[in-house]
């Protein structure tokens, strides 16, 4: 579960590198953060 957690945050990360503009890296902030609150709440349903 921490492993999709920290794939999830890396794999943002990486869409975030190859961002090139300001917007572009605004939609990419949006989908991590998404991403992130999409894993914690399929985390908190596994508990």
């Amino acid at each position: 579960m921490h492993l999709r957690l920290i794939s999830a945050l890396f794999i943002a990360l990486l869409g975030l590198a190859a961002c090139e503009t300001i917007e572009g890296a605004g939609k990419d902030i949006s989908k991590a953060g998404n991403t992130i609150s999409e894993e914690s709440r399929e985390t908190q349903d596994e508990m």
